[in-house]
């Protein structure tokens, strides 16, 4: 019988070999009751078959959650209308999950009086800053507990650790990557991928085919958009799990989705990530398509700044921050009209756009034509140049072309001597 005296931690659990053998073994190093929870965001197997690991194991409790729709919906969905990819590649998808992960395992520490929360991120990757700030900023009282980051163990150490606590470990060949996964990517890093300079093995991916040997027939697919977001497909009204389940299984097929992106890491060190986010490639292309169609120039320019910014929040671990909620107003603002369908075509690793409509486009025919009907003043273009152009007719005139004096640009010579002298 375990102690009621003893304070809790609630460790975040995925029934692996590290986070099973971190039961036993911060019960022994903390002298802690191990509450085990583990959440699905989409990818995360038999959640019945994990706790019963977990208690197994010597975990008191085992929590599970089915938080796919509270992801999609709170993270995932507005990480799109912002336009968050972080560095103009990855979608974010590990980035967004890691909050609420956080989020949710302070609530279970609340409900069960604990005292600590405990996760297995290493101490070189960004995880482990999106979980501490996190936790430090939701439940500062709380004590926060890194095995990894503490025992150093090899992974026969952890092997032998698990067969003298009888911990059951699957047997099964160790890959040589490290992966993680949810609904809206799956991360692929470690091994041969070290190296930048080799091209990515076929081995190392798992949601995408070969493009070359994707189909040879396109695929289209219409994607409605209502104020910045996905709401069906082919013209059938979906919620948001199943629209990126459906977008990932069709994009993978064709081998949409594929990342290699070489990454600036919080931590400061420069690491070669191979992503696969089918949904979410699609997603963001055709949701810039649709914006192009319904936000002004100024609103589409500014855009791109808050983008930014918001893939670097995210990535960075401050989601439950002051900021946050400042860019997310202007980015719930500048949705309100762009809501629409896009038509992309899926074919041999690309995704295409192959049309875009809006019932608030900005987009006028009549305006944009060369053919009859054209209703653009061409009249007024004349005086628009000539006042467009005044400030630069009159600084050339009062001070670049003054006294013979020319431009010197770089590749253009200025006027010569000579001339400047004529």
């Amino acid at each position: 019988m375990t102690s009621t005296r003893r304070g809790k931690v609630v460790l975040a659990y995925s029934g692996g070999l590290d986070t099973s053998v971190m039961v036993p073994w911060i019960q022994e190093k903390y002298n802690l009751d191990v509450v085990t929870f583990t959440v699905d965001l989409g990818c995360s197997g038999d959640l019945d078959k994990i706790r019963q690991k977990a208690l197994k194991t010597g975990a008191v409790d085992a929590v599970t959650q089915d938080a796919r729709n509270l992801f999609v919906d709170c993270f995932v969905f507005p990480a799109l209308a912002a336009g968050a990819l972080y560095e103009g590649k990855y979608p974010l998808a590990t980035a967004l999950g890691r909050p609420l992960i956080a989020k949710l395992m302070v609530d279970a520490a609340r409900a069960h009086n604990a005292t600590a929360v405990a996760h297995g991120c290493t101490g070189k990757g960004n995880d482990q800053v999106r979980f501490d700030v996190t936790f430090q900023t939701l439940a500062p009282d709380l004590k926060i507990i890194a095995p990894v980051r503490e025992w150093k163990m090899s992974r026969d150490e952890s092997l032998a650790y698990a067969t003298k606590h009888n911990i059951e470990v699957e047997a099964t060949v160790k890959s040589p990557y490290s992966l993680d996964m949810n609904l809206f990517g799956r991360s692929c890093e470690a091994g041969v991928l070290e190296d930048p300079w080799l091209e990515p093995p076929e081995e190392a991916f798992g949601w995408t085919v070969d493009p070359a040997k994707a189909p040879d027939v396109a695929e289209y697919v219409t994607i409605d958009f209502e104020a910045g977001r996905p709401v069906g497909l082919n013209d059938q009204p979906m919620d948001g799990v199943p629209l990126i389940e459906a977008l990932n299984l069709m994009g993978g097929r064709h081998g949409v989705g594929r990342i290699d992106h070489v990454e600036n890491r919080l931590v400061g060190i420069k690491s070669r990530e191979l992503y696969e986010a089918p949904a979410a490639v699609i997603l963001h292309l055709a949701h810039r398509e649709l914006e192009s169609l319904c936000l002004s120039k100024q609103a589409q320019r500014f855009k791109t700044i808050v983008s930014q910014e918001y893939a670097d929040l995210v990535y960075n671990g401050l989601w439950f921050s002051a900021f946050h909620q400042d860019l997310a107003a202007f980015v719930a603002s500048s949705q309100r009209f762009v809501s629409g369908q896009v038509r992309v075509k899926l074919f041999k690793g690309s995704v295409i756009v192959a049309g875009r409509k809006s019932d608030n486009s900005l987009y006028s025919k009549k305006l944009a034509t060369y053919e009859t009907g054209d209703q653009f003043d061409h009249e007024a273009a004349k005086g628009f140049i000539r006042l467009w152009g005044l400030s630069q007719q009159t600084q050339a005139h009062l001070q670049l072309l003054k006294d013979g004096r020319g431009f010197t640009l770089p590749g253009i010579a200025g006027p010569s001597s000579e001339t400047g002298k004529s």
